[in-house]
């Protein structure tokens, strides 16, 4: 069923850490299908804020990839790597507000407790460490943090432990923005409304909330899909070998991504291209029947998903 809704912004906003893969395509698509299933806008951004992992010219792959799938984006595409001055804004305003505080303490400390930080640091407070102490990250203090969400797919969840309510890192002992502030702060921007993205990204979406309460800007809705995956808890990524997508069979590339996503294709349609495949899909699109766990397992052996050697 089509919606019509002006207030409905998407986004796809991969890192350009490599080519799309089948993954990837999974989450571009129900993103794209959401948006446009709701009369909506959808739009791309390169999350290239960790510098360090991204791979010169994948930024280029990914648009091609998602060109060559009929996969059109509204606007100009959004770099994080330009946006270093809004980020650095909300940083000197939790500081300067005592939301947020330097820490110094070292992965191995932490892995002391138990992997996840125990508020060591709260009380060293938000002026910048001498030189001649250890590097420190900017940490957020979570005094309420929220625990639960609705979500559109997964139905409610709950996380009153871990590092779902940890105070979480927003600038590194590097400098370099974190993810869950550099992400909130460009769905802000770019007033985004609702979020299709991976459940490997489950537990990070009540930080983020915390995030956008202290803020005073409105959540956006969530929708987690399944993640693919070769074997349990084995997700298909650029670390777990998964290949790139080939653009030369980019119709077949979206039938398998439908399937996944549960949607029953007709036969006539696997022959058609991918503007006509994404028409049908559009039409068809219900996010209630996208399967309601954490991943689905895809076959090992097929090549579009995974690279043997």
């Amino acid at each position: 069923m089509t919606h019509s809704s002006a207030a409905y912004v998407g986004r796809f906003a991969p890192s350009p850490s490599g080519p799309l893969h089948f993954g990837s395509l999974i989450a571009a698509l129900a993103s794209f299908l959401d948006a446009r299933a709701h009369g909506g806008v959808w739009r791309v951004r390169i999350e290239d804020v960790d510098l360090p992992r991204c791979v010169s010219n994948a930024d280029r792959w990914i648009l091609a990839t998602l060109h060559a799938h009929g996969l059109e984006w509204e606007g100009e595409v959004l770099y994080q790597s330009q946006r270093s001055e809004d980020y650095q804004r909300i940083i000197d305003a939790v500081l300067a507000s005592q939301h947020a505080y330097y820490c110094t303490c070292t992965r191995k400390m932490i892995r002391q407790f138990g992997g996840v930080y125990p508020g060591t640091c709260r009380n060293a407070g938000a002026t910048r460490p001498p030189d001649s102490q250890p590097a420190a990250s900017i940490r957020l203090k979570l005094d309420d943090p929220v625990v639960e969400f609705n979500d559109r797919i997964l139905g409610q969840q709950h996380f009153a432990s871990g590092h779902a309510i940890e105070d979480f890192i927003i600038q590194r002992k590097d400098k370099l923005f974190a993810y869950n502030l550099a992400v909130v702060a460009d769905d802000i921007h770019q007033q985004v409304t609702h979020i299709v993205r991976g459940s490997d990204l489950l537990e990070t979406t009540v930080a983020q909330l915390s995030l956008y309460r202290l803020l005073g800007a409105p959540a956006p809705e969530y929708a987690h899909l399944p993640v693919a995956a070769t074997e349990p808890g084995y997700k298909l990524s650029k670390q777990n070998k998964a290949i790139g997508l080939d653009n030369q069979r980019a119709n077949e590339n979206l039938i398998e991504a439908l399937k996944f996503l549960n949607m029953t294709v007709p036969a006539s349609l696997t022959k058609n291209n991918c503007d006509k495949i994404l028409d049908w899909a559009i039409r068809h699109w219900d996010c209630n029947a996208v399967p309601k766990t954490r991943e689905v397992i895809v076959d090992k052996s097929e090549s579009t998903y995974y690279k043997q050697k």
